[in-house]
């Protein structure tokens, strides 16, 4: 995988930076394969994953993050970078969050698929609510809109329970612009604390797009099925 070597280049790198800097951290992952909003894209094959996040300082932060892809014979993309961009304004004392988003999601090599989106989101403890919205959804000039909600509850022994479900609408999920169909995600997940590791267990499901059943390799597939991950976040404390 091209992302690969870059990837442990970004860790290994991060890793000699001394927590000190603190402003600065990365994550490195490896799942059974990239899940994003229930549809895979990797064709159902691992992905390996890496991010730089710095905190910027009065509740802003950037981010840069990238995976290895696989869109099959479509452009000669192979790796997505994200550049994303936050500012969040937080009640310690009640628990609540409210932020505001941005990313741009580039493809090296086949730049013809970026696009931008920007959302708003509010979280309460455990529970999270984002709204999404591109005007140029996968550079196709239609609009699209998510909506999700997010549970994460911790357990004792370092155990989590995790839980999302999304709803993909607007006009790019028009059959008459993309040949699919506005859509529900969700997913159901475990994860639990080894040291400096997270490990996390995912049932990926969600009403199917049945445009997009049999494809070659399992290009864009919307089956149900398990994800897998192992990440881990440094400088480490």
């Amino acid at each position: 995988m091209k992302i690969g070597l870059r990837a442990v280049v970004v860790w290994a790198t991060l890793c000699a930076v001394p927590a000190a800097a603190g402003a600065i951290t990365g994550t490195l992952s490896l799942v059974s394969e990239y899940d994003f909003r229930g549809i895979t894209q990797s064709a159902g094959d691992p992905a390996l994953q890496a991010s730089v996040d710095w905190a910027a300082g009065h509740g802003f932060e950037l981010g840069l993050w990238a995976s290895n892809i696989d869109f099959g014979d479509c452009c000669g993309e192979s790796v997505e970078v994200d550049l994303s961009g936050r500012w969040t304004r937080g009640d310690s004392e009640h628990g609540l969050a409210v932020d505001l988003f941005g990313i741009w999601y580039a493809f090296p090599g086949a730049a013809e698929l970026d696009f931008p989106e920007v959302s708003v989101g509010l979280a309460w403890k455990v529970v999270a609510a984002r709204a999404w919205y591109s005007w140029d959804y996968a550079a196709s000039g239609a609009s699209a809109t998510y909506l999700e909600l997010n549970l994460s509850l911790p357990l004792p022994a370092e155990f989590g329970l995790t839980g999302h479900c999304g709803y993909s609408d607007g006009e790019y999920w028009h059959a008459d612009v993309s040949g699919l169909e506005a859509y529900l995600d969700w997913w159901a997940g475990l994860e639990h604390s080894f040291g400096h590791f997270d490990v996390s267990l995912r049932w990926v499901d969600g009403s199917d797009q049945s445009a997009l059943d049999g494809t070659d390799g399992d290009v864009f597939s919307s089956a149900p099925r398990v994800v897998l991950g192992v990440a881990t976040t440094v400088p480490w404390r």
